[in-house]
């Protein structure tokens, strides 16, 4: 039904009246009209001109009016047209009840037809209305469906709503902390075209208002007394307006308005705004889990990419950058700082991240924790902080935040060892603040954190115990070297001294004697030249005394292959020296009674904090790495957190590298 024609419908009572009065109106204008009628012609005519009038009224107004009518028209032309005629006057009281009765029949069986007519016409907008309704949720359907931006999918049903329910104009507008109203969507149709906003207070009676209160649909239809309106209403010529609620997981998200400006909304509003009100409410909830599951696989990647670099002990810093970039992203925040707590209860910032090269935050810098910061509150609490703004914040964090236009942050405690190691936090320079899970979403990541500080302690403890153990072994053959320079070697230094002087001595004597003297001669100075060799494989004193360069160059004059030396003379700590020196003695011996080489080359050079050293030969190849000299080398590379390389294909030669830290 038309909204003219619902608006100007009679009640039942007064249509009666009024189709009665038509009757009887008909039945005295025919009869005036059929008196002293003569030809056929006229009345033929005048019939015409009464069928095409009855058919406009049933057309135009109703067939409660057109039944009354034409039955009035008939029995006007029987009783004054057709033989035996009545006289043009008032009806005796006899022929008034017939008159009265065909009348009353005849607006019986005109209302009966209207009524069957009007609950056809009803069924027939009824399936017009049912079928626009489901042609608007397939359209919407097919946009959620594809996974329209939530924009476009809100203005969509904003503008299915408006369209179906014939109104003035829709609006969405979703609920913050109770007291403000955010515009989402809006349709109007041409020319109505209320005030524009982003954001409004609550304030002064408004249907949105008693929709937040109530949590049931609520309309206005009188705006002419409210000093206060809303911030759409303001400025325009409002009739009636009518609001119901979207409601979200059971909270109460946001309303849909749908308003008037030429007249009152119809009385079944609200139930039909209320079905396109859990329609926004059915698209948000499946936006929300499409984004939310898009959300969780991101997050999940993220901690794989970050657990990646953990399980392949990369250095921490790499571990720590990364982990900062993620937690921004993630958070969708626009820069972010990983922090370690000093003894002295200060802050020292070693990573960051941010959205903008134009806005970094500090790395490297000791920040005092005074005044306000999320590190002071996490070293304070030991648990997830927020700090909403740094408006008269004091305090080094929150003078760098005001700096960049930080207006809140949000972060949490990296815990190793049951201690709190530092802090993670993420920051916005937007007015909107974090969502209520991210504290959740940044422990993910600390916990990922908290092992790769582990890791990495127990690794470098690990270093410092075997660089240790190597220079105590180191200093160990020194002490042998020592005491053999200082003792036995002393001692049979003065035996050969003592013998060559009773050889001397007994030139003139005895032959036994003398041949005896000098086989004891003899036996000394070997046993004095293999005890230096001994002192040489405990560690070299040109090493202590030389360097790297010196003990190599004394490793080659012993070969009889001709050897490449390019050797630094620098002075490197003494657990390097040692271990590059045995590193070449290993390879040179190797070249010397396995390789078959016609030659070698030792090269070492320092790169980037690390010593590198390399031995090459052209000899057989075929060195295996799981032997037992090239495999204890292997162990004292690693102890000092080095890597040793061996490339021995047959035929081809051996190539030994080695790459020692300077700096642990």
């Amino acid at each position: 039904m038309a909204a003219w024609e619902r608006g100007y419908r009679l009640p039942l009572g007064a249509e009666i009246v009024l189709a009665f009065a038509t009757g009887a109106g008909t039945f005295a204008l025919a009869a005036v009209a059929l008196k002293d009628v003569g030809p056929g012609v006229v009345v033929a005519f005048l019939g015409v001109v009464y069928i095409l009038a009855v058919i406009a009224i049933a057309r135009f107004a109703s067939i409660a009016y057109a039944v009354p009518m034409g039955m009035a028209g008939l029995l006007a032309y029987d009783w004054f047209y057709l033989p035996p005629t009545h006289p043009l006057a008032f009806p005796d009281f006899d022929n008034l009840v017939d008159l009265v009765v065909y009348l009353g029949v005849a607006v019986l069986l005109g209302e009966l037809a209207a009524h069957a007519t009007r609950r056809a016409e009803a069924a027939e907008r009824a399936r017009g209305e049912i079928a626009d309704a489901q042609a608007a949720l397939r359209r919407v359907a097919t946009l959620v469906a594809r996974g329209a931006p939530a924009p476009e999918l809100f203005a969509a049903v904003a503008a299915e709503a408006g369209i179906l329910l014939d109104v003035h104009g829709i609006r969405i507008a979703r609920y913050e902390d109770e007291t403000q109203l955010v515009h989402v969507a809006e349709w109007s149709k041409p020319g109505y075209d209320p005030p524009a906003y982003d954001r409004a207070e609550l304030e002064g009676p408004s249907v949105s208002a008693e929709v937040l209160r109530t949590g049931c649909a609520a309309r206005i239809d009188d705006y002419e007394d409210i000093a206060v309106r809303a911030a759409f209403a303001r400025g325009e010529d409002l009739k009636s307006v009518v609001g119901a609620p979207v409601v979200v997981e059971g909270r109460r998200w946001g309303v849909m308005v749908a308003w008037s400006g030429s007249g009152p909304l119809p009385s079944d509003m609200e139930v039909r705004l209320t079905e396109f009100a859990e329609l926004v409410a059915t698209a948000i909830s499946n936006s929300d889990a499409r984004t939310g599951m898009a959300r969780l696989a991101d997050e999940q990647a993220a901690l794989r990419r970050v657990a990646t670099l953990v399980a392949k002990a990369v250095p921490t810093a790499e571990v720590f950058e990364a982990v900062t970039r993620e937690v921004g992203l993630q958070c969708d925040a626009d820069l972010a700082r990983m922090e370690r707590f000093e003894p002295d209860r200060t802050v020292t910032a070693i990573a960051a991240w941010s959205r903008v090269d134009e806005a970094q935050l500090a790395v490297g810098r000791r920040f005092a924790l005074q005044g306000e910061s999320i590190a002071a509150r996490v070293l304070a609490t030991g648990r997830p902080a927020r700090v909403d703004t740094f408006v008269g914040a004091s305090g080094p964090i929150a003078r760098e935040a005001q700096a960049l236009g930080i207006r809140a942050s949000i972060g949490c405690p990296i815990v190793v060892g049951r201690r709190t190691w530092g802090s993670i936090a993420a920051s916005t320079r937007r007015e909107a603040p974090f969502p209520p899970n991210t504290e959740s979403r940044i422990a993910d990541f600390t916990e990922l954190v908290a092992t790769a500080v582990s890791n990495a302690e127990a690794r470098a403890d690990l270093l410092a115990s075997r660089a240790r153990l190597l220079t105590a072994g180191d200093d160990a053959r020194r002490r042998v070297v020592r005491d053999l320079h200082d003792g036995v070697q002393q001692s049979l230094v003065q035996v050969i001294i003592t013998l060559k002087v009773v050889e001397h001595s007994l030139e003139e004597g005895d032959k036994a004697a003398e041949a005896l003297v000098g086989e004891a001669i003899d036996q000394a100075e070997r046993a004095n030249a293999e005890l230096r060799e001994l002192a040489h494989g405990i560690l070299p004193a040109v090493l202590a005394q030389g360097g790297l360069a010196a003990g190599v160059r004394t490793l080659v004059s012993r070969l009889r292959v001709p050897v490449d030396v390019d050797v630094p003379h620098d002075r490197f700590p003494p657990e390097i020296e040692a271990s590059a020196y045995f590193i070449v003695a290993e390879a040179l011996t190797n070249v010397a009674k396995h390789a078959g080489a016609q030659s070698a080359n030792v090269t070492a050079r320092v790169d980037d904090s690390v010593l590198r050293v390399h031995v090459r030969d052209d000899g057989v190849g075929g060195a295996r790495a799981d032997g037992t000299g090239l495999l204890g080398l292997n162990d004292r590379v690693a102890a000092l957190g080095g890597r040793l390389e061996i490339e021995s294909p047959p035929g081809v030669g051996t190539r030994i590298a080695a790459t020692l830290p300077l700096l642990r």
